[in-house]
């Protein structure tokens, strides 16, 4: 009888220990560590393969707080608040980090420019040195950063360089309706922009003729929101209808999650790559928050009633691609 008992715990031994093999495996997938996973998975004949999942991090934070003993339990739930729940990640706590921006008070206006009627949609280029807008009004305008600037502190300008000219050094015509959502290339000087007009475009904005897209996607649906993959081959757009739009910059392809389930109940108000480009985000006014891989473009992980039921509006990730802050409406 003894040595049944011991069979039977060495088998829940190694049972316990596949488990906790395969939770790490899920853990670096699930942390971007795809090539640590595989070599893991490969060394321990992880069979089937391990889906990316943090319920080691959840486990391990569960101990955390039900450790008696230990000094930093109350940090401990912190940051476990901060990770699991569904408010966002507080930037706070990374004590190291350290910040160049000023003190709020100090922001002043450096430049104002307006449309005919509202602005409804902004966004700053790659490197900085532009930033579009776009209106109610159907228009786009390109600023260059430097000529705002200088407009507005000339005496702060180095005379030696040329500052000469409008800051706004392009307006574009090519929509029927309300501008949405603007996104730059990358790399590339282009941007894309979608549209209440049911069309996402895209600019070659070196053409300072150009007021013309050079290529335009047209949906069945108006339009919401547009963003380029980090690597600027893919687009990821939302219209009014729930299911989220992934297509080929290329050819203009479009790919859709097959699983319905998958999919959002209702609008997609927000969605941003991560800066890896391994993941996306989209918040809904269906209340939930869900996470996309790109590759396979199926959802694996949902926060329903992420902001206890109320619309969430926007979403985006933290410099480490590894947790997503959300806001509602």
């Amino acid at each position: 009888m003894k040595e049944n008992n011991g069979e039977v715990d060495t088998r829940n031994v190694v049972k316990n220990r596949e488990l906790l093999y395969r939770m790490i495996i899920s853990q670096l997938y699930y942390d971007g560590f795809q090539p640590i996973a595989a070599t893991l998975a490969a060394a321990v004949h992880a069979d089937p393969p391990c889906p990316p999942s943090d319920r080691l991090l959840n486990l391990m934070m569960v101990g955390l707080q039900n450790e008696p003993d230990r000094k930093d339990r109350l940090a401990a739930t912190s940051v476990a608040e901060h990770l699991l729940g569904t408010t966002g990640f507080d930037l706070e706590y990374e004590m190291d980090a350290s910040s160049l921006a000023p003190e709020p008070a100090t922001y002043e206006t450096a430049y104002v420019t307006s449309h005919k009627m509202a602005c409804r949609a902004g966004a700053f280029s790659s490197c900085g040195q532009l930033v579009a807008t776009g209106s109610v009004d159907a228009s786009i305008k390109i600023l260059d950063v430097e000529r705002m600037l200088a407009k507005s502190a000339p005496e702060e300008v180095d005379p030696g360089r040329e500052q000469q000219g409008h800051p706004v050094i392009r307006t574009l015509y090519d929509h029927t309706d309300e501008i949405t959502a603007l996104d730059f290339h990358p790399r590339e000087q282009i941007l894309v922009s979608a549209s209440r007009d049911c069309c996402i475009k895209l600019f070659d904005i070196t053409k300072a003729s150009a007021k013309k897209a050079y290529k335009s996607i047209t949906d069945a649906e108006p339009v919401l929101c547009v963003a380029f993959h980090p690597l600027g081959d893919h687009i990821i757009a939302s219209t009014t209808h729930p299911v989220i739009r992934l297509y080929d910059v290329t050819t203009s392809q479009c790919f859709v999650c097959p699983i319905p389930s998958h999919h959002h109940k209702k609008q997609v108000n927000s969605i941003k790559f991560s800066p890896n480009g391994k993941y996306f985000a989209s918040g809904s006014a269906d209340g939930s928050v869900k996470l996309w891989d790109t590759v396979s473009n199926r959802c694996f992980n949902t926060f329903i009633n992420a902001h206890e039921g109320a619309e969430v509006c926007s979403v985006a990730f933290t410099r480490n691609s590894k947790v997503t802050y959300n806001q509602l409406i």
